[in-house]
């Protein structure tokens, strides 16, 4: 796929749980497509000067919410990108109406000891931040995953695949879907 297949089409957002590769595959999915690329996450620090961490320190997890909110309204009017979004951006049901109207929206998809290994290493998840990460995991799923998955035009799992073999199944489902 190159970009000429891309014209008139809808930007590629990403959804998921924090550790679902939402990033790494944004990225690669960017790069193989000529597009640019986003993380609603690092806008907001972008634009506030600080980290995730430090925002919900100070105000909380609703602050946060309100700052990703805007921030989604506003990406969602650029065209030709690809976002990865933060984990929790699907608990707004305006936030799940502005993906759906203006993307082709990925869910991806993976297990709760997958998202454990990958999420230990980074001490700046919020969240994350409690004595059973594992359990604290497996709640934020039990929540959101009936979101993710009404949000989603396609689901894959992550945690199953490399990064590049997911790109290239989400790039299959796309080419399906628009051409």
């Amino acid at each position: 796929m190159n970009n000429k297949m891309l014209m008139n089409k809808k930007s590629i957002y990403l959804i998921g749980l924090m550790g679902a590769g939402k990033t790494t595959i944004g990225r690669l999915l960017a790069k193989s497509l000529g597009l640019a690329f986003y993380d609603s996450d690092k806008a907001i620090e972008d634009l506030t000067g600080v980290d995730i961490a430090t925002i919900f320190e100070f105000e909380g997890e609703h602050g946060f919410r309100v700052r990703e909110s805007k921030m989604i309204k506003e990406l969602v009017q650029l065209e030709d990108i690809v976002l990865a979004t933060g984990g929790g951006v699907i608990l707004d049901q305006e936030n799940r109406e502005y993906l759906k109207e203006n993307g082709f929206v990925v869910y991806l998809q993976c297990s709760v000891d997958r998202i454990v290994d990958r999420t230990s290493r980074n001490s700046q998840r919020p969240l994350l931040n409690v004595d059973n990460p594992k359990e604290k995991i497996q709640t934020l799923l039990n929540e959101r995953e009936d979101l993710y998955l009404s949000c989603a035009d396609f689901v894959i799992d992550s945690g199953q695949m490399q990064s590049k073999l997911a790109v290239k199944e989400i790039l299959k489902e796309y080419s399906e879907k628009y051409n």
